[in-house]
């Protein structure tokens, strides 16, 4: 071997501090056993290699003897875990060396970490210095996030103590630093880039699901991975099988993967949302795609790599999503398995595989969207697009501006572009990547940190996509107008009140002094018959059928000269829209007379004027108060009786000239 040769593996040599700096600062690693604290002086036995720091407590240069509280311990000797090194670089100082993929040191960027005997009010900042990938979602907001023993649900740190910047000390290297206070003593604290989603949590779950719906769906084994785990199959199949089968009754099937790289827990949530979504058994739209459409999916395609807590490589140190187009069944058992169940399927009479989709999740790019393929065909390409349109009008987070269609070669080897050609053309395969950060809102600058419910959202609203794909293409039957009209009635979230079995006393009112409210009036125009009345309604002359419209809608109004309370008097904004400007005396219009002898005279007043009944004036009996009933109903009595003798007055002189 060459002696000036580096060796590959040795990832952290890159970043020495300067040979000043390692003079001043010493470390020591310390091996923390259950309840004692045992002195150590020399390195530990992990420094430089590929195994997570265990039980590893740093303590400061120059310390002897037993570690005090305050004397960080690390730890990533657990499942999914990943850091390789801590150094102290300052009193409150460390910088953190992320373990790279086995038999791979090119991928640094998944880190899960805990640390415990922390000192109350206790502050450090932690430098991740050896990070393989600057352009990432740390440039754009993304923060760690972290949990605690009496805090197990997962927070992303605050932006403002968080920072990616280049640092001359390594190298112009991009450092993720992040300053953190702990608050409680005896807890342990969790670091994680996101939500973590380990091998024995898709177990538990699957195990948990299995008791809960035993009759929905169906959990089998496709195969063994390298370090003989299971490569689990859930399958969702209720699809009456026809009698003979053809080209119109073939049975449609949509496989799903996810979790070939380990480092993108997300996928996982995704899936997750996606099987307890289909595995609801009174839920219809799960009922309905069940019925019609059977559902294979692999949840976890690198259970090696999600365990051993690599970013993007399988236990032998192989990209899955690079490797699909040079199987092996030594170095990719779970990927063979998977393309021997698809060639299968695609290949016989009874089923047509519609899809395959591929879940990512997107370490430099925010929302959800997806990759697809390009093809000669302009009849498979058009079909191609349908499926992502309809999922774009069903999730917020959609991105269409970082979806993507293309047929690059360099990217031969994932499942997108292999499939295009091991496959029949009728099936469609995408990559479903969502971001390992958040989505902005639509039209704003507002960037929404994804939870890991909002992760398993993105599931159900792909299964409401295929059913709205399968409706689309006429395989599920649209439902009837009486289930597509919205629910008359009250909301579902309207609870009624519970009444209460014992009656309360019912206290008398208080009397007391109020001032008069306006008093609304409303002329309804009612056509009485009746004969004698006294008090007043308002008149209304009846329609003669010789004159039509001669005599009609004339109505009469309150008098003007009231009381402060009456209608020309009031001033409240409420009654601003009304019209009290008009004179209140009845205006009669001018009867045509006729001179020839054929014609029709002009009726009796008997005829024209029907005495009132008695009636009181429609008033608003919400603004009514003591007393104003009597004076409301004796001005309108008064004020009817006025216009009656102006009506007689004026007959009694147009007779009078006509003699």
């Amino acid at each position: 071997m060459n002696p000036d040769a580096c060796d590959p593996l040795a990832h952290t040599s890159m970043y020495q501090r300067a040979e000043e700096g390692v003079k001043m600062l010493r470390f020591h690693y310390v091996k923390y056993n259950t309840g004692s604290l045992s002195n150590n002086s020399d390195d530990s036995d992990g420094e430089g290699g590929l195994g997570n720091v265990s039980r590893v407590i740093v303590r400061p240069p120059g310390h002897s003897g037993k570690a005090k509280r305050g004397h960080l311990c690390f730890d990533a000797a657990f499942e999914t875990g990943n850091l390789g090194r801590v150094d102290l670089v300052g009193e409150f100082e460390y910088d953190l060396f992320l373990r790279p993929d086995t038999c791979n040191p090119r991928y640094r960027f998944w880190f899960n970490f805990t640390v415990d005997n922390v000192k109350q009010d206790q502050r450090v900042i932690f430098n991740i210095v050896n990070i393989n990938k600057s352009r990432n979602l740390f440039k754009d907001g993304m923060t760690p996030l972290v949990k605690s023993t009496s805090r197990p649900k997962w927070q992303r740190l605050l932006r403002c103590e968080v920072f990616y910047y280049k640092s001359p000390v390594h190298q112009n290297h991009y450092v993720l630093s992040f300053a953190f206070g702990f608050d409680k003593e005896d807890e342990v604290y969790q670091f994680a880039l996101t939500f973590p989603y380990s091998y024995s949590k898709m177990q538990a779950y699957l195990n948990a699901l299995e008791l809960k719906f035993p009759e929905t769906f169906e959990r089998s084994s496709l195969g063994m991975s390298i370090q003989n785990r299971k490569l689990e199959l859930v399958t969702f199949d209720e699809v009456k099988k026809p009698d003979k089968v053809d080209q119109k009754n073939v049975i449609h099937m949509v496989v799903v993967l996810a979790r070939i790289h380990p480092g993108e827990s997300p996928s996982s949530y995704v899936v997750q949302g996606l099987i307890e979504f289909l595995a609801a058994a009174t839920q219809p739209i799960a009922k309905a795609l069940r019925e019609h459409v059977v559902f294979k999916i692999v949840p976890m395609l690198n259970p090696d790599g999600v365990f051993l807590g690599n970013n993007r490589c399988n236990v032998v140190g192989h990209d899955l999503n690079r490797s699909w187009n040079r199987l092996s069944q030594y170095t990719h058992p779970t990927l063979s398995a998977v393309m021997k169940m698809l060639k299968e399927y695609d290949n016989s009479s009874c089923y047509q595989v519609d899809f395959v989709i591929d879940i990512h999740a997107h370490s430099s790019l925010t929302g959800t969207f997806i990759y697809g393929s390009t093809y000669d065909n302009v009849y498979r390409y058009e079909r191609h697009l349908v499926f992502p349109k309809l999922f774009a009008t069903k999730c917020e987070d959609f991105c269409q501006e970082h979806m993507m269609f293309n047929a690059d070669d360099r990217k031969s080897g994932t499942a997108r572009r292999n499939f295009v050609e091991a496959l029949s053309d009728n099936v469609n395969t995408y990559t479903l990547e969502v971001s390992m950060c958040g989505y902005y809102l639509n039209g704003t600058n507002i960037l929404t940190q994804y939870t890991e419910d909002g992760y398993m959202r993105i599931g159900r609203n792909l299964a409401r996509t295929f059913l709205e794909y399968y409706r689309f293409t006429n395989i599920l039957p649209i439902p009837p107008m009486e289930e597509l009209r919205p629910r008359k009635g009250r909301p579902r979230t309207h609870r009624p009140r519970a009444r209460s079995k014992t009656r309360s006393e019912v206290r008398v009112r208080p009397k007391t002094t109020r001032a008069y409210a306006p008093i609304s009036y409303t002329d309804l125009s009612i056509c009485y018959d009746s004969a004698t009345s006294d008090e007043g309604s308002p008149v209304r002359y009846h329609m003669y059928h010789g004159h039509a419209g001669a005599y009609g809608g004339l109505r009469m109004r309150p008098h003007a000269h009231q009381d402060q309370f009456s209608l020309s008097n009031i001033q409240a904004a409420r009654f601003s829209n009304l019209d009290f400007s008009s004179d209140y005396r009845l205006k009669v219009p001018k009867l045509k007379t006729q001179t020839t002898a054929g014609d029709q005279k002009m009726p009796p007043i008997e005829m024209l004027t029907v005495p009132p009944k008695p009636h009181l004036t429609i008033i608003d009996f919400n603004q009514l108060t003591r007393g104003g009933l009597e004076e409301a109903t004796a001005a309108g009595g008064r004020t009817i009786e006025r216009e009656k003798e102006k009506i007689r007055r004026h007959t009694l002189k147009s007779s009078s000239r006509k003699a």
